[in-house]
């Protein structure tokens, strides 16, 4: 069996790491909010490249608390909107709603299956304060063009870098910041003229690319820890500082609260397995991409498109330098039958995700919208595995049966 994300497979490569950095925290009796914690969260920044990370209890809680510090700082308000991919996991249109902000769904490129830059502009109302692009699959979805509408528009850019730890775009970010909200007056009065921007030179990664970013250390992710963890990145002096105190219960002072907060904190445990993972980082986001180039430049099959990857060279193109492959997806109209498939010869995958944001029961007001971009993706999509962990051999063999489906 090739298993879709062997994670005890993955932890053993550095296992003897991992035990020690766990039994150190044991045999420290410090348990929260200690040396462990600070040291991951001064590393996890300078390796994305922001001023301040604050660790949280997981990802969905750093995308709510970003947006709950916002609106604390009177940068957003209550029914303000929010542009976000129509194509993502129904985390990131969570934490808007949570906040009583408003989620303004826009298509993904058939190609990328990022948020379509092309559509964004349109969908801009006098309540838009925001976007949010997700990097989802562990893809890039910054673009120029978001960046000059973010500008023009004096909206915050928020990232959702839950699936691309240790990613960078391939555009080149714009010098000198391209962000300037002082010369409006009406968006400077929520404060957005504190809010410089993050791009300040060329290259980054992401969660450094907007004004904010957050991040989930699932164990199922790139960079995972052992249970549920994430973060906040930021420049944002104000921002970090409030996000620190809302996740604390909202006291900065002990039995001093300023804010209505909750218990948000990543743990000792998880930020020291972190720690010893994040060395290794870029060396397992490489094998994921050598895997990614071997599939896009192997699998020869009619009915099976791998959006985004045509002319792939391995280390070469711009893709794969690019993204870090969290999800190795594929759509194909016989999705269901591929699946059986795969699994009868030993193969397992993963479907991500089987019903769009805006068709679930908890969204039923978006019943009667009509997406067809983001419901063909998730009427199609198929994830094959794709890890540190796997063999030259195992990935061979994913290739060649998928080149052997009888459809």
């Amino acid at each position: 069996m090739i298993e879709y994300l062997p994670l005890k497979r993955i932890t053993a490569m550095h296992a003897d790491e991992i035990h020690e950095a766990a039994s150190r925290v044991v045999d420290s009796g410090w348990y929260l909010r200690g040396e462990a914690t600070e040291r991951f969260e001064a590393e996890y920044a300078q390796f994305i490249g922001t001023k301040h990370c604050v660790g949280v209890a997981n990802g969905l809680d750093a995308l709510t608390l970003l947006f709950r510090a916002y609106i604390y700082n009177n940068v957003l308000q209550e029914g303000d909107e929010v542009i976000v991919p129509a194509n993502t996991y129904i985390a990131s249109i969570l934490s808007i709603t949570e906040n009583r902000l408003k989620p303004v769904l826009v298509e993904p490129r058939l190609d990328t299956l990022q948020i379509d830059d092309a559509l964004i502009e349109q969908a801009i109302t006098p309540r838009t304060r925001a976007v949010m692009i997700v990097h989802l699959y562990g893809r890039c979805a910054y673009t120029e063009r978001i960046a000059t509408i973010c500008q023009a528009h004096h909206l915050l850019l928020i990232e959702d870098n839950a699936q691309a730890h240790g990613c960078r775009p391939t555009q080149a970010l714009p010098k000198g910041g391209v962000f300037d909200f002082t010369s409006n007056a009406e968006v400077s009065t929520n404060n957005m003229s504190e809010h410089p921007s993050l791009w300040e030179g060329l290259g980054g990664l992401t969660g450094s690319l907007g004004h904010a970013a957050a991040h989930s250390f699932y164990p199922g992710k790139n960079l995972g820890a052992l249970g549920d963890a994430g973060a906040v990145t930021t420049n944002d002096d104000q921002l970090a500082a409030t996000v620190r105190s809302i996740a604390n219960y909202g006291s900065t002072k002990k039995y001093v609260f300023d804010y209505i907060g909750r218990n948000s904190r990543i743990d000792e445990l998880q930020a020291a397995i972190l720690s010893v993972k994040l060395k290794y980082l870029d060396e397992d986001n490489a094998r994921r991409r050598a895997i990614a180039a071997y599939y896009s430049e192997n699998i020869h099959h009619p009915d099976i498109t791998i959006p985004g990857t045509s002319n792939l060279s391995p280390l070469t193109s711009h893709l794969s330098l690019q993204n870090v492959w969290h999800i190795f997806p594929v759509l194909c109209e016989q999705r269901n039958a591929l699946q059986a498939y795969l699994a009868e010869q030993g193969v397992q995958t993963m479907i991500h995700y089987p019903i769009p944001p805006h068709k679930q029961a908890c969204y039923a007001d978006w019943h009667n919208l009509c997406l067809p971009v983001t419901e063909r993706i998730h009427d199609q999509e198929l994830s094959l595995p794709c890890h540190q962990a796997m063999t030259d051999a195992e990935v061979e063999r994913v290739a060649d049966i998928i080149n052997h489906f009888n459809t």
